[in-house]
């Protein structure tokens, strides 16, 4: 894997990766930037939101539990010193759908967080990753 990241100006760059995707990255304006971008922290939080995200759904799918939504929310804490790494990540999962199996729903948050999520795993090692989840079920009338 691949990817390329080029300065625009002040602390403004654009990522590019192999797969020919583009994203802005910007600071905050008291840091010189002009908020036109994502903080890359803020990517870092995304990119593992997505990853242990797809998983979720993946593995859902898998068990044929009728998913037909999932939202990852995620709040970290950052130190309050340079170098202001993740102290804690927390994740909560929305997941929907039409009589969905709790026990099946935190057996794919567990093997998405220690066996398949790459990303979550490698931050695992250094900051503390909680999850929890709630199910919510779409009513539909006729």
């Amino acid at each position: 894997m691949k990817v390329s990241v080029k300065w625009i100006d002040g602390v403004s760059f654009v990522g590019e990766s192999d797969s020919g995707h583009a994203v802005v990255l910007d600071g905050a304006p008291e840091n010189g930037g002009r908020n036109i971008g994502m903080r890359p922290m803020e990517m870092l939080l995304i990119g593992m939101g997505g990853c242990t995200s797809f998983d979720v759904v993946t593995i859902l799918k898998k068990a044929r539990q009728p998913i037909i939504d999932c939202v990852a929310e995620i709040n970290a804490t950052r130190a309050d010193e340079i170098p202001k790494v993740f102290t804690k990540i927390h994740i909560h999962f929305v997941v929907t759908g039409d009589n969905l199996n709790a026990v099946q729903v935190e057996r794919a948050i567990r093997l998405s967080a220690e066996k398949y999520c790459s990303a979550s795993i490698m931050l695992s090692k250094s900051v503390e990753i909680t999850h929890d989840f709630e199910i919510r079920s779409m009513i539909t009338t006729a």
